[in-house]
Order: structure tokens, then C-alpha cells, then sequence
């Protein structure tokens, strides 16, 4: 055939090679597709993750203000203390495997000196 149309011949070529190189570009864009669609899912996983999380702070910090003001508008139940008369208790022990608390392993924790 390449003898008698070098130029069909040539095209030939030409065109095997772009539809070659055209499948390699597909595969290459679907796997980098699939690829991003996985570090997607996973990070919008954390970000349910730290709604929940903030959610749930949210409605701790609410009942602590509410019991607070109801201990204030009842300030005979309310007994003074001291530095002194606080007791210190050890940390528990962590769960082996902390499901959720990855997301505040990573925040600075700091120490709230007696009296405050």
C-alpha cells in the first residue's frame, strides 16, 4: 500500500497516532477525574463532620448559658468558693479509636488558671 499511495499511507499514520493519543489523553483525564472526585468526597465528609461537631458545640455552650442564668436568678444556690476547695481530677483515658475528634486533635489547648 505504501508504494502505491505514500500519501494515504502517511495519513494513515498520522491519523492512528492522534487516535492514539487522543485515547491515552482520555484515560490520563478519567482517572485524574476520578482521582479529584475521591479527595472531593473526602473533604466534604470532613466538612459534615465539623458541622456536626460545631452543631453539637453550639448546643453545649447554649444549655451552659441557660444553666448559668438560671443558677444566677437563684443566687441562694449559689455557694462561694475557693481555689482551694476545687477539685483536680486525672484525664480519662482516650478511646482507642476517636471517631469525629480527628478534626480537634489538631487545635491548641490551653489551660484555664484557678479563679476564672
Amino acid at each position: 500500500m505504501e508504494r502505491q499511495s505514500p500519501l494515504l499511507a502517511g495519513l494513515h499514520r498520522i491519523s492512528s497516532g492522534v487516535l492514539a493519543g487522543l485515547g491515552l489523553t482520555v484515560v490520563v483525564l478519567g482517572s485524574l477525574s476520578a482521582h479529584w472526585q475521591g479527595v472531593w468526597a473526602r473533604n466534604y465528609t470532613q466538612l459534615r463532620v465539623s458541622r456536626s461537631l460545631e452543631q453539637k458545640l453550639q448546643e453545649s455552650a447554649a444549655l451552659l448559658e441557660q444553666h448559668h442564668l438560671a443558677a444566677v436568678r437563684k443566687p441562694g444556690q449559689l455557694v462561694p468558693t475557693s481555689s482551694k476547695q476545687l477539685l483536680h481530677l486525672n484525664r480519662p483515658p482516650l478511646p482507642a479509636s476517636p471517631k469525629g475528634l480527628s478534626l480537634l486533635a489538631g487545635l491548641p489547648l490551653q489551660r484555664i488558671p484557678a479563679g476564672y
